[in-house]
């Protein structure tokens, strides 16, 4: 069991539905988002056209940021989902710098929503989730996973353009659609081996 991604690059219609969905599924604080979409503009005016290309933790198979912490607070559990340990975390941003997918981000402080007022309920009822100090990323909704739902961006996504699923399964539809679609993944060169797969 290897938890991987599809993502299909002719669907998605950058409208960042992923994106608050994460962010109210895992009520990261303010600033913190652990998926974005990026949004480029190609070809020569007047031909010119928008793609969107939505980014989030690849969960390497041979994960750097791993390889590089200091304490062991990132690691890389057996269903292949790269999960980083709060508690062991010291912040010292090693393997913020070592991701080459920027996929990381630095909680110096956990900042309000609306700085100089009451704090929401929202963020009341979720002020134990975050600290100060710490590194965040996406985990493919590990909570959500355990208990046999999808993470929010794939449930979310109204042109289903995030597919999730077993990548060690040869019959699963991740598996198929990076074979019948020549699926390809970022920085492949590198080496990483990372578990989102991109399609055209």
């Amino acid at each position: 069991m290897r938890y991987g991604m599809v993502i299909d690059l002719r669907r998605c219609v950058g409208c960042n539905s992923c994106s608050v969905a994460c962010k109210q599924t895992n009520a990261t604080p303010a600033g913190v988002l652990r998926t974005k979409v990026q949004i480029d503009e190609e070809g020569k005016y007047p031909n010119t056209r928008l793609s969107f290309t939505p980014f989030l933790c690849m969960h390497c198979e041979n994960p750097e940021c791993a390889r590089v912490c200091p304490t062991g607070a990132t690691q890389k559990l057996d269903n292949g989902i790269v999960t980083i340990d709060k508690d062991k975390c010291i912040g010292c941003q090693y393997c913020v710098m070592a991701c080459p997918y920027y996929a990381r981000t630095f909680v110096k402080k956990v900042e309000q929503y609306f700085p100089g007022q009451e704090i929401t309920a929202f963020e009341e009822a979720n002020s134990t989730r975050h600290q100060d100090g710490v590194v965040d990323k996406c985990d493919f909704c590990i909570d959500r996973i355990n208990t046999e739902k999808q993470p929010s961006c794939v449930g979310v996504c109204a042109a289903k353009a995030r597919i999730f699923g077993d990548l060690d399964d040869p019959n699963s539809e991740v598996s198929k659609l990076i074979v019948q679609r020549g699926g390809f993944q970022l920085l492949e060169a590198l080496g990483f081996s990372p578990a989102v797969y991109y399609i055209r």
